[in-house]
């Protein structure tokens, strides 16, 4: 009589461990990140999650458990969705009135921008699938690992195609890194030190590469610039919803006469950071439980960029081509040059 309770359960288990081994990678993972010379980097353990489990997923997948991909999927999946939405804890209103009017112009300009121009781009010009072409527009023009992240979680694409676009948040988020500061330093870029702040977080691919860059500034040129970065994650929410419409829109016309019509993807967990969000901003949550939540919540998205890379096949990878990765070179000099002429304009 035990037998079949023990079958039954097994599927839990198995989804279970797999979560747990995730969360194991994850863990290094985070040990990893935060080695100082890792941190100079600019490096965030999503960056370095989906890295590292790329290279056991595609090298050492054999060692696992094939029952486990359960809880691998989960992560990547279910569990990613939380993650995001209480990715809205870093955000608060005050932050993006602090701003000002300039700052959000820019952020505005830029995710926008980035993101219409990307995707037309990446499909007209360059010939990519649309979820390709979204999602390494939505890396680049809204918070890197992350946004790509929630476009995959509101697109349900493949799991190889979130890994390319990332892979060029890595690649042209790290030159911006460090060629910006260095371009301002030696007198090419002409700012008040305010003003390139708001160019580097309008301009700049991930937070913490942002982070890194202005600090070799000053701190006010930091604080400037991680404002700005954070307004346009706030942007995460309604364009997410703008997304979700757009494809009801789509499937509605490529529907056939007579079948029915597909409901409005909604993204829950977009709504779940726009609240939480909120919340924040009304400083309910005491300073010490929010910083745990958001480490906790850090660890969280590390889990589910750990998973992606595990799932991720390079096969799947190389058929993209350079296409990709030409894409992503376009976006970053419209970055640089719309990001360097929006905040001309508005400061």
């Amino acid at each position: 009589m035990s037998q079949p309770a023990l079958a039954s359960a097994s599927p839990w288990r198995d989804k279970l461990n797999g979560m747990l081994f995730v969360g194991l990678l994850a863990a290094a993972v985070v040990q990893l990140a935060g080695i100082p010379f890792v941190k100079t980097l600019g490096f965030s353990p999503l960056v370095i999650g989906i890295v590292c489990g790329m290279l056991y997923g595609n090298f050492l997948r054999g060692t696992m458990p094939a029952e486990w991909g359960a809880g691998v999927h989960f992560t990547a999946r279910r569990l990613l969705r939380v993650a995001v939405a209480f990715y809205g804890l870093n955000i608060s209103v005050q932050q993006i009135i602090e701003v000002g009017l300039p700052g959000l112009i820019v952020s505005v300009g830029i995710v926008v921008g980035i993101l219409v121009l990307g995707t037309w781009i990446g499909t007209r010009v360059l010939k990519l699938d649309r979820d390709t072409a979204m999602l390494t527009a939505s890396g680049s023009a809204v918070c890197g690992a992350a946004a790509v992240l929630a476009f995959e979680s509101t697109l349900k694409s493949d799991p190889h195609k979130s890994a390319v676009a990332v892979a060029t948040v890595v690649l042209f988020g790290t030159i911006s890194m460090f060629l910006y500061p260095l371009l301002y330093q030696a007198g090419w870029i002409d700012m008040d030190t305010r003003a390139f702040g708001i160019f580097l977080g309008g301009a700049v691919h991930e937070v913490a590469q942002v982070v890194a860059s202005a600090s070799n500034i000053d701190p006010a040129t930091t604080e400037i610039a991680t404002i700005v970065k954070m307004t346009r994650v706030a942007l995460l929410i309604p364009i997410l919803l703008l997304v979700g419409l757009w494809l009801q829109r789509t499937a509605i016309a490529a529907a056939a006469p007579g079948e029915k019509k597909p409901s409005l993807p909604i993204p829950w967990f977009a709504i779940g950071f726009l609240v939480l969000a909120l919340i924040h901003s009304a400083g309910v949550i005491p300073q010490n439980v929010l910083e745990v939540l958001r480490a906790l919540d850090i660890f969280v998205l590390t889990m589910a960029m750990t998973a992606l890379g595990i799932e991720t096949r390079f096969a799947k990878m190389r058929q993209a081509g350079p296409r990709v990765m030409a894409l992503g070179a376009i976006l970053f000099i419209l970055l640089a040059c719309g990001g360097y002429a929006l905040v001309k304009i508005v400061t």
